[in-house]
């Protein structure tokens, strides 16, 4: 007869096996982090589809993603099917127009790519991109993302054929070490492109742009989880790594400027713009949050009057989109959402015929394939996602980015947290999200009797009402 004490040893056993088990193996973060109690939460996460039908929190009801866009996200980063039985979970505002005669298979055509900024004329650059791929990683600083996590998202969007931005905190060795076309930001501090005094320093740019990976230039006014206020990086998070990248003292907050110190005026951010294109010869963007709609106006009437002030880009960044550290008014309450300033900047570009000049950059909570195609619908030339690729390395929506002690790793600054993000897997991850979003967009872009991606126009989507996400009007008819 098996005693008790024959039991627990057997238990103890069993319990010391799994712990071996998860610190060796590589493909869950948690699992390492958290041996054997880690695996509750993989537990609930394969069960909770079928035993939600006894609880009362829907899937649509989690902030700022729920479970829906999560889970969609999770599976397609590991390969697994995003097919749905049954019916249909989502309460849309908006619905593409599908076509009586979809695109057949072999009709259907590779995206062609765009090429952003011009080869001559006032405001060309010496070396224009050509960009493959209208899903792209958005701008996401090194110091707010961990080494692992940056090392993952390089060689993940090298393997995936997409770009990938730096953010505002510089340009480091594991941004390079992936191969992946990298988009250099210039943020408020100018951290990384800065001399001793902070201003901007062309050395640095020549530096930076001497990088072959290196195709475009980004100076961000604004981001949409905080307009008007500048990153911040706390002090814990600055290491000696970080402080050298950025160009700053160690072991200090890191706060940069509300806006550019030399940026004022339309004319002054024409004058900057035309002087990192000139001095680096790659294509040259601005990050805004849309606000006032005479700014657009007044904007684009110069770029028009003034060819040269003509950035190479606009990049749209919704009131929606994340951040580290943010105040909760800004977050909550400062940006107009990407469902109404993608609209409003689209119109204005094509008011002053500037639609083959400028390529609009879409970001705000864009990171499922629908949400993709309704921005390209509505005039964006690219997607960009920072979050949707941070749930690909394994995020799980903490809500702990700005403590440097994310469960995941990928935003944490604590090694022991680090060390269970594996570079080598989560790249795949990476890879593997990207181009499910780029499989769908176009299975989305075939229905609606689209070659491609490259083909949509605002009359291939309509709205339905307003709901879940507030999508406006998105459509003719």
């Amino acid at each position: 007869m098996i005693t008790l004490a024959v039991l627990l040893l057997l238990l103890a056993a069993a319990v010391a096996a799994i712990y071996v088990h998860d610190i060796r193996q590589t493909q869950h973060t948690i699992l390492r982090n958290y041996p054997v109690v880690g695996h509750f939460r993989y537990f609930a996460e394969t069960w909770g589809e079928y035993m939600r039908q006894y609880q009362y929190l829907p899937d649509w009801a989690e902030r700022p993603f729920n479970r829906l866009e999560r889970s969609w996200v999770y599976r397609s980063a590991k390969g697994v099917s995003n097919l749905v039985s049954f019916g249909s979970e989502a309460a849309p505002s908006f619905a593409f127009r599908n076509a009586p005669f979809p695109i057949l298979e072999e009709e259907q055509q590779g995206y062609p790519g765009k090429t952003i900024g011009i080869a001559t004329g006032p405001g060309a650059c010496a070396r224009p991109y050509h960009a493959k791929s209208f899903f792209n990683i958005s701008g996401m600083s090194f110091g707010a993302l961990s080494p692992a996590a940056v090392s993952a998202l390089s060689n993940g969007a090298r393997m995936a054929g997409i770009w990938m931005a730096t953010g505002e905190g510089g340009l480091s060795r594991y941004h390079l070490e992936g191969g992946a076309d990298i988009v250099m930001q210039i943020g408020t501090a100018k951290y990384g492109v800065r001399d001793s005094e902070g201003n901007l320093s062309e050395q640095r740019l020549r530096e930076i742009a001497a990088h072959d990976q290196v195709r475009m230039f980004e100076v961000k006014l604004a981001q949409g989880a905080k307009p008007g206020k500048g990153g911040i990086l706390p002090a814990a998070k600055v290491n000696a790594e970080i402080a050298a990248i950025r160009g700053i003292p160690e072991g200090q907050d890191s706060i940069s400027p509300n806006r550019h110190r030399d940026i004022g005026s339309i004319p002054e951010l024409g004058a900057f713009v035309n002087r990192v294109r000139t001095v680096t010869g790659r294509p040259v963007g601005v990050k805004i949050v849309a606000g006032r709609a005479e700014f657009l106006e007044d904007w684009f009437a110069d770029c028009v009057a003034y060819p040269e002030h003509c950035p190479d880009y606009v990049q749209i960044d919704g009131g929606e989109v994340g951040t580290g550290a943010a105040p909760a008014a800004l977050a909550d309450y400062v940006g107009m959402p990407i469902t109404q300033a993608l609209p409003l900047v689209a119109e204005a570009r094509a008011r002053h015929g500037l639609q083959d000049r400028i390529r609009i950059l879409a970001s705000g909570k864009l990171i499922t394939p629908d949400k993709v195609a309704w921005a390209l619908c509505m005039g964006a030339d690219f997607v960009v996602s920072a979050r949707g690729f941070m749930f690909s390395l394994g995020c799980i929506q903490a809500m702990k980015c700005g403590t440097g002690k994310c469960p995941t790793g990928v935003t944490a600054v604590d090694p022991k947290f680090i060390k269970g993000l594996d570079p080598t897997n989560k790249a795949v991850r990476v890879m593997r999200y990207a181009e499910r979003v780029l499989e769908e967009v176009e299975i989305i872009a075939h229905s609606c009797g689209l070659t491609n991606a490259a083909g949509f126009n605002p009359s291939h989507v309509t709205e339905i009402e307003r709901g879940v996400g507030g999508f406006r009007n998105t459509g003719a008819g």
